[in-house]
């Protein structure tokens, strides 16, 4: 098939997934489409370039869901309502790519403009609502960086370690309220719980209102 630029970033995503950032070059992604590096050089000049490329796709497609998201919702549907669907739909992004925490956790330093529209729409709901200049830029960040996080851990691999039976009881006797917190949850659940605590504290920095207003 023909070299695109869009089957380079196919394969460049491909390759992160698997071998991350340290792991992706033009060679390896060369090697993965039976191509040259050098002839993907006219679509892709650099590492640092497909990178930027492979963070804008992933953002923009998760801008494009959020976007859907923000739509559906009904016409009173407050603050607190439209920064839980961002944050829905740009988890459920993240976690339809291998690494793609990662990826998108990188985004700022290569300047995705995909990345940049989700910050700069998050930014103008919460000054919507209410919140001081002073704290706007905290919260936004804040509450991406959570996502982020919350879906590396979602895509971390499991530690390669057995635990028997004695083990566990221990860990019940010792730390009873921590196993409690980690037992028997729903992600999907706990992580929109999750936004609604962030959203509360937000809205109470500064008395931005009813967090359902």
């Amino acid at each position: 098939m023909k070299l695109s630029t869009d089957r380079i970033i196919d394969a460049g995503m491909a390759v992160f997934a698997e071998a991350g950032y340290h792991g992706l070059s033009m060679r390896q992604v060369a090697k993965r489409l039976d191509a040259h590096a050098g002839s993907m050089y006219y679509h892709v000049p650099n590492k640092s370039a497909l990178l930027q490329l492979m963070a804008d796709r992933l953002a923009r497609q998760a801008y494009d869901a959020g976007t859907a998201a923000l739509a559906a919702l009904p016409g009173g549907a407050g603050w607190p309502e439209r920064v839980e669907a961002q944050a829905v739909s740009l988890r459920q992004s993240l976690l339809r790519h291998p690494g793609g925490a990662v990826m998108f956790a990188d985004s700022p330093k290569v300047l995705s403009t995909g990345a940049l529209s989700l910050m700069e729409r998050l930014l103008r709901t919460l000054k919507d609502a209410g919140i001081q200049d002073g704290h706007l830029g905290i919260a936004a960040d804040t509450v991406l960086s959570h996502i982020t996080g919350y879906v590396l851990q979602e895509q971390g691999e499991p530690p390669a370690i057995e635990v028997g039976a004695e083990d566990v009881a221990e860990l019940h006797r010792r730390f009873p309220l921590t196993v409690a917190a980690a037992s028997g949850q729903d992600q999907d659940e706990k992580f929109v719980r999750s936004v609604r605590l962030l959203c509360a504290g937000i809205g109470a920095l500064d008395g931005a209102g009813d967090p359902a207003a």
